[in-house]
């Protein structure tokens, strides 16, 4: 595989790094001589000078030969015209960004980028999934849509339990797919009533999460 690296900051470099070591060939395209040094002393002649954002240097990188390309600049506007303009012009096959800004996810799922890897997300999910109650947890995210699979586990405190499902006030781009309960999967009906210890598996869009999160554990 031909990977080309767009950013030879420490995600980047490291990013190089695990790819060399597996054998793949790699290009890091960076921005600032100092670091292009470092990544030549450390991992060799894989690297290039320039701005990866400028068409001229991603020709001059071969992208049009590349099997994917990674931006993992510190800039998300950097990000998406790299990738943008990989795929666009060179047709490169698959383009992952890095998004340091979450709310900039669905940009560039609407522009075309192939897959994006936030950080803040990857951190907000191990938090999520360490607190104790309220909390609804992301599972999967849709790539090209608004979408997205969540799980939460009810308690006795929960405002749901008890209730069926119609009782629920929920938005209209929301639906419970599953419930899983002892262990066993139950597809739920408006006349399921909820139970502690239910662990609730629903699909929402981003914009709807919150009130889904209120209709499930609100107390007021």
């Amino acid at each position: 595989m031909y990977a080309i690296v767009a950013g030879g900051g420490k995600v980047g470099f490291y990013l190089a790094k695990e790819l060399v070591e597996q054998g793949h060939e790699v290009l890091v395209i960076e921005k600032e001589d100092a670091q292009c040094r470092l990544i030549t002393e450390e991992l060799g002649n894989i690297v290039m000078h320039g701005d990866a954002a400028e068409a001229s240097v991603l020709r001059d990188a071969g992208t049009g030969r590349a099997d994917v390309i990674v931006a993992v600049t510190g800039d998300d506007e950097d990000n998406l015209v790299i990738s943008q303009v990989a795929k666009k012009r060179f047709n490169v096959p698959r383009a992952i960004a890095r998004i340091n800004n979450p709310k900039n996810e669905q940009i560039f799922r609407k522009l075309g980028i192939d897959a994006t890897v936030s950080s803040t997300d990857v951190i907000l999910g191990v938090l999520e999934q360490e607190l104790p109650a309220h909390s609804v947890v992301p599972l999967l995210r849709l790539r090209h849509a608004d979408l997205e699979v969540v799980e939460t586990v009810l308690d006795d405190q929960a405002a749901a339990v008890g209730r069926a499902l119609r009782e629920l006030d929920l938005p209209r781009d929301c639906i419970i797919a599953v419930v899983i309960r002892d262990g066993a999967p139950v597809f739920p009906t408006g006349d399921t009533r909820l139970q502690a210890g239910d662990e609730v598996i629903a699909l929402t869009t981003s914009h709807s999460e919150a009130q889904l999160r209120t209709q499930l554990w609100a107390t007021d």
